[in-house]
């Protein structure tokens, strides 16, 4: 199997696990709250791919994912 599709493949998986802890751990917080914990779950997703599984691009994705979506939600 290529190292391209085991990636896109954990990232899949990221992002699927990511969908389902916002949908069970979102119950009780703001839409800011809410829209902040997306942008950086997306942000690490993509921070993640886009460097290759380096800890600094998912870390630096879901950071500016984060802030992204909290300013989204500001404008609102």
């Amino acid at each position: 199997m290529s190292t391209a599709r085991i990636a896109s493949g954990r990232a899949l998986t990221a992002l699927s696990l990511a969908a389902l802890m916002g949908l069970v751990g979102c119950a009780g917080i703001s839409p800011q709250q809410q829209n902040t914990a997306a942008g950086a779950g997306i942000g690490a997703v993509s921070g993640s791919i886009l460097t290759g599984g380096s800890t600094i691009g998912t870390l630096g994705g879901a950071a500016i994912g984060g802030i992204i979506g909290n300013e989204a939600a500001k404008k609102k």
